[in-house]
């Protein structure tokens, strides 16, 4: 118990004097995860505001596979990320294998189907009260589209805060691609992996606390959208 209280503390000290591989680590989960939502966002927001404007022979299929999607297993992604990037792969000549690029590639691929999802549920309600409207004026696929992402917004938001809740603490795909490489692809969740096997508790712990804030600020902010968004439809 003394043990665990003393890792505590220390974790605790590391984390108020800003520890530098504390930070360096915290920057660089940061700017990968981000990385990845805005293009996973630019790719799934887009894409759910199609499938709720257009109607297409393959849509019910199509939204039914992206819905299965958001439960794939990210050390799955990681392999086949892994395969495509490898020497032998189709990719290999990039070079792009063991570095932070090829760990936004695996984090986009995991998060797009759950933005996506997300994002074509809050949208499919707020067509049902534009479609008249928008019929009625004669907009085009693409001004539909646009009308949608604009006055849906902030439910898009918390698609996207969604999505980048399901990046930061994703460790499978990351290990897999990335490597765990100090001073390069090292982020929170494969440090506190490789500290706690190496028996530094105080790092874990405050690599743990700065992971446990993050998820702790999204999912309040993701509370507020919510809370903020039902105010404003009544």
């Amino acid at each position: 118990m003394a043990d665990l209280l003393d890792g505590i503390l220390q974790a605790f000290l590391l984390v108020v004097t800003l520890d530098s591989d504390l930070v360096e680590i915290t920057l660089r989960s940061l700017r990968v995860t981000l990385s990845a939502l805005v293009i996973a966002s630019a790719i799934a927001l887009p894409m759910a505001a199609l499938l709720v404007v257009r109607r297409f022979r393959m849509r019910r299929l199509t939204i039914a596979v992206l819905n299965a999607l958001m439960g794939l297993p990210p050390v799955v992604v990681g392999l086949i990320v892994y395969v495509f990037l490898s020497r032998s792969g189709p990719l290999g000549v990039l070079g792009l294998l063991f570095t932070p690029t090829a760990m936004i590639i695996a984090q986009v691929i995991i998060i797009v189907p759950l933005i996506a999802s997300i994002a074509h549920q809050s949208l499919r309600e707020l067509w049902s009260d534009y479609h008249d409207l928008l019929i009625s004026m004669n907009a085009s696929q693409r001004q539909r589209v646009q009308a949608l992402l604009w006055d849906g917004r902030r439910a898009l938001l918390t698609a996207a805060l969604a999505g980048f809740g399901r990046a930061i603490g994703e460790v499978g795909a990351i290990m897999v691609v990335g490597g765990n490489i100090d001073h390069a692809t090292r982020v929170l969740t494969t440090a506190i992996a490789l500290e706690t096997g190496k028996g530094d508790f105080a790092m874990a712990l405050g690599l743990g606390f700065v992971l446990i804030a993050m998820a702790i600020l999204v999912n309040l902010a993701i509370h507020w959208l919510g809370h903020t968004e039902t105010e404003g439809r009544w």
